[in-house]
């Protein structure tokens, strides 16, 4: 067996897939009508499309159960939260961007049918903070709580694309 995708019921598909491109930057890999698969390989569908499909009660279907989240990575954060707060959609923030233990910023927010998404600031760029600051590498594998291989491996990305 293989893993594809999870899937989200949404009440409007047209106007979730308009968030998800506008305000994350998605796109679009398969357009089936009531059902839309975004690169990344994660789907939407519209609640009665599913509700028949899945011979599911629309009535039984519940919003903000806040039991799963899905999760994006990005290289600048404050991108995307600004992109939010600015955006023309009423968006209710779980937190704003908190920093966890291992040096990693998060927003949570509801999405337009208060499903959790989640924005991470991507390790390897918690990685290029921690170095920038003047962290040895033992040290920043220690903060960040990743392998020293990892760190550099980063380290290796980072002066073959020639960032400083």
């Amino acid at each position: 067996m293989k893993y594809k995708c999870a899937l989200f019921v949404v009440n409007d598909v047209r106007e979730s897939r308009k968030f998800y491109e506008e305000i994350l930057d998605q796109v679009v890999k398969y357009d089936f009508g009531e059902n839309i698969t975004f690169e990344g390989d994660f789907a939407i569908q519209e609640k009665i499309s599913f509700s028949n499909m899945a011979s599911v009660d629309v009535d039984s279907m519940v919003r903000k159960s806040n039991n799963t989240e899905i999760y994006f990575e990005a290289d600048d954060i404050d991108h995307y939260v600004n992109r939010i707060v600015e955006s023309t959609y009423e968006i209710e923030f779980i937190h704003k961007i908190v920093e966890h233990p291992w040096g990693q910023r998060v927003i949570r927010f509801y999405d337009l049918d208060d499903h959790i998404v989640e924005i991470g600031e991507s390790m390897e760029r918690v990685i290029f903070r921690f170095l920038d600051k003047g962290y040895s590498i033992e040290e920043t594998a220690k903060t960040s709580q990743h392998p020293e291989s990892f760190v550099r491996e980063c380290v290796e990305r980072r002066s073959t694309y020639g960032e400083e």
